[in-house]
């Protein structure tokens, strides 16, 4: 394992592993029907738990993963924000992903934009991936223009295979960003 990214700084937020604390507000977020519209179900607090078990172990395999948000003055929980390896059967499977979910009060702020900037940045300046993936429900608009503004474009569309055949949320899109080589987005992230 290379460089460890456990803690990333953007402009205006903190991006970090997560801590025992960080359980409660996750699961409020993970039942909030509004955040989870795009996504085939609500989650329990037992599911919510493993999640977050999940996620961690990111952390200590890879050296860096999906970053809990918050605002440095405040400790205030926002969401994550981070990088996860792309699920078998879907465009992109075996590369790098960059992912988001965000509670209803951190929206229309632009942290997720923001947080996958920084996110992206790590991805290529930091561990030196070639290009980065992110997927979503078609429906989901708002994340696909987070996606667009942090330069990826539309790469395919398909049926999600871990979805029922039917269901609203089961026709996707896979977005993809390759390096160029120069500078990789307007955050400047900084490990610490």
């Amino acid at each position: 394992m290379g460089d460890r990214f456990d803690t990333i700084r953007t402009d205006r937020l903190l991006m970090r592993r997560w801590r025992e604390a960080d359980r409660d507000p996750y699961a409020a977020m993970n039942a909030d029907p509004v955040v989870m519209r795009y996504f085939p179900a609500l989650q329990d607090r037992a599911a919510s738990d493993v999640s977050v078990d999940r996620m961690e172990s990111l952390f200590e395999r890879q050296g860096f993963g999906l970053w809990v948000l918050e605002l440095p003055d405040t400790a205030e929980f926002l969401g994550f924000t981070g990088l996860n390896p792309m699920p078998e059967g879907v465009p992109g499977w075996g590369g790098m992903e960059v992912g988001w979910r965000l509670a209803q009060h951190a929206w229309h702020h632009g942290y997720a934009t923001e947080a996958a900037a920084a996110a992206v940045d790590v991805a290529f300046n930091g561990i030196g991936l070639h290009e980065i993936w992110s997927m979503t429900a078609v429906l989901n608009e708002p994340s696909q223009a987070v996606m667009r503004r942090i330069g990826m474009t539309p790469y395919a569309h398909f049926e999600h295979p871990r979805i029922e055949p039917g269901h609203p949320i089961r026709p996707h899109v896979a977005f993809r960003r390759q390096r160029s080589g120069t500078g990789e987005g307007p955050a400047t992230p900084r490990s610490e």
